[in-house]
């Protein structure tokens, strides 16, 4: 077996499966050094340093085979985070080499096709709330800031919507759970990582909330608490609609 360590990015593991194939490497297990530790003193240990050209060429091929939505596809699957993305990756990578003419994506009887497909589902419902509760509030500097704490690192994925739908005002949204952030300027949205000792700031911002802001979400609570009907309560739909893990990101219900 031949361990596979990269950096962690996508580019890096694309890096990778190419040179899977470049060095025909037997039984790779492709992992982040983030995530590697010496256990098999055995193993074959091959490291990969990132090479734009090497990740370029294997989204091209990819492009051919499976088409943009499958790389989406496979982008989806590197997001969730999970413990086996690389080894999902790699094999769906492989036989779409081995399958050319066919979307291998599409074939659901591989069990792996399916959990690519089940990851995506996820991911898909998880953007969707993104869209419907991310909640800005407007700081004193008249930035609008929102904090998100996503399943699934899908920060990059919302982007282009809250850029095409907030387009003349500055907005920063932050990820409290990864430690990263990113930021709209009003032309381009840069990506920020704040120092550890900057990160309890973008925690507990009530104090740097313009005045504005404190007026309106008042006002916002007491519409909530006047509107409501106790009587049509139905706590079951919603928690449906609206899982409560969003609940402490909502204005209506702080």
């Amino acid at each position: 077996m031949t361990t596979i360590i990269y950096d962690g990015s996508f580019e890096g593991l694309l890096t990778a499966v190419f040179e899977v194939f470049e060095y025909k490497l037997l039984l790779p297990k492709i992992i982040s050094k983030e995530n590697y530790s010496s256990e098999n003193m055995f193993a074959e240990v091959h490291e990969v340093f990132t090479s734009n050209e090497k990740s370029e060429r294997v989204l091209n091929k990819l492009e051919k085979n499976i088409g943009k939505s499958g790389i989406s596809q496979l982008l989806k699957v590197y997001l969730s985070e999970r413990d086996d993305l690389e080894f999902l990756i790699l094999s769906a990578i492989q036989k779409s080499i081995k399958n050319p003419l066919v979307d291998v994506l599409q074939n659901y009887a591989d069990g792996q096709i399916l959990e690519i497909s089940k990851i995506n589902k996820s991911i898909n419902r998880e953007i969707h709330r993104m869209h419907a509760f991310v909640r800005f509030e407007k700081l004193k500097d008249d930035v609008y800031f929102a904090k998100i704490e996503p399943d699934f690192n899908v920060l990059p994925l919302i982007i282009k919507h809250f850029k095409d739908r907030y387009q003349d005002q500055k907005w920063m949204i932050f990820d409290l759970k990864r430690h990263y952030g990113v930021f709209y300027n009003l032309e381009n949205v840069e990506v920020f990582y704040p120092e550890k000792d900057q990160i309890y700031q973008f925690k507990k911002t009530e104090e740097l909330l313009h005045e504005e802001e404190i007026r309106y979400q008042k006002l916002w609570q007491r519409y909530f608490f006047k509107t409501n009907i106790p009587e049509r309560k139905n706590l079951k739909l919603h928690y449906q609609h609206v899982p409560k893990r969003y609940w402490k990101y909502l204005t209506e219900k702080i």
